[in-house]
């Protein structure tokens, strides 16, 4: 048993016995976190617009020799408009949520994401954190599902893994989840609805012109791979964040709210213009004690979550290929009560 892994028990066990609630560490957060700025959520929406523009704009000078650098430059732009459509689904860019609908339907509009699909979805990953089963982000694959499904369905899986494919996990999310009202509730589904009518309508619209004007290859250096860079983002931040091998995943009757948003959730650093240019989503623990903080406060809120209760934090990391490798070698299957395993000491066990 690991270190992390003794730290991991020891927090779960802590928490069990306590009286200790979410309540309680939001309580200990400054109001200034809570406090929205039109200000800065303006600003927000300007400088992700100006840097969108910035990335096109490449795109059109670029020679072709630079195109892989325009595209990352502007997908990773074009995940800042996520981000502040993530602020608006939690009403935490304005008081009104009229306005927050309409600017999270304009942003989101681009990337072909329903809002009111993303948003009521996500709201139930933030009820459910780290909960076997039910929480809908990124949860793992305990065994006993993964030996359930046939040969086909494992041999996919496993593949999926072990080609390190995370990357394209949220357009498989979004295809499969964010378009079907019918797996929402009753009183959701004409919200769901209004929202794919949106961005069924702008692709109805936006693609055609785009083809007739560009052709094929212009829809897919300004639509298609920019597009493929932003899903990389949200592949790798949701899964970045919810997932390392201590990480704890646990059955309802096991589950503590505390634990699961406070310790069960990953700070890591990035270069920072990508913090800069996904509005510092990456600074993911305070938005789990509470998504009424604002993205442009979560570094305030992440201050003080380290003065108080640092020692519950789980250990920061910065993002690189060795983290993503430890994440992607060894997180495959989960087994309830233990943790992951990988699946060579899955096919050894056997």
């Amino acid at each position: 048993m690991t270190t992390s892994t003794i730290k991991s028990q020891k927090l779960a066990d802590d928490f069990g016995n306590s009286d200790l609630k979410l309540k309680d560490i939001i309580k200990t957060l400054p109001q200034e976190c809570f406090q929205q700025n039109r200000h800065k959520a303006w600003a927000k929406v300007l400088t992700s617009v100006l840097m969108v523009c910035l990335g096109y704009l490449s795109l059109i000078i670029a020679p072709w020799f630079l195109l892989p650098l325009a595209w990352i430059f502007t997908g990773t732009a074009l995940t800042g408009f996520f981000v502040i459509g993530h602020d608006c689904g939690h009403r935490s860019f304005a008081k009104r949520r009229w306005v927050n609908d309409l600017v999270g339907h304009l942003m989101m509009m681009p990337l072909i994401y329903p809002f009111h699909s993303w948003r009521i979805g996500h709201n139930y990953h933030h009820t459910h954190t780290n909960k076997l089963d039910e929480d809908n982000a990124w949860h793992p694959i305990r065994t006993e599902v993964f030996e359930s499904w046939g040969k086909i369905g494992r041999s996919s899986f496993e593949g999926f893994m072990r080609n390190r494919l995370w990357w394209i996990g949220s357009i498989m999310h979004w295809a499969v989840v964010h378009f079907d009202w019918s797996k929402f509730r009753e009183k959701d589904q004409s919200s769901v609805k209004l929202s794919v009518a949106v961005v069924v309508l702008f692709a109805a619209i936006a693609f055609p012109i785009l083809i007739a004007t560009t052709g094929l290859w212009g829809f897919v250096k300004f639509w298609l791979i920019p597009w493929l860079v932003y899903h990389f983002w949200m592949s790798t931040f949701t899964y970045v964040h919810h997932t390392a091998p201590e990480i704890p995943f646990v059955a309802e009757s096991k589950w503590n709210a505390v634990l699961a948003q406070l310790s069960g959730t990953v700070h890591c650093d990035y270069p920072r213009w990508i913090e800069f240019l996904c509005h510092d989503i990456n600074v993911h623990v305070p938005h789990h004690i509470s998504t009424a903080i604002p993205s442009y406060n979560l570094r305030f809120a992440h201050r003080s979550l380290r003065e108080n209760w640092g020692a519950y934090l789980y250990p920061e990391c910065r993002f690189s290929w060795s983290l993503m490798k430890r994440i992607t070698d060894q997180c495959h299957l989960y087994i309830t009560d233990t943790g992951y395993q990988s699946f060579n000491d899955y096919h050894a066990g056997r």
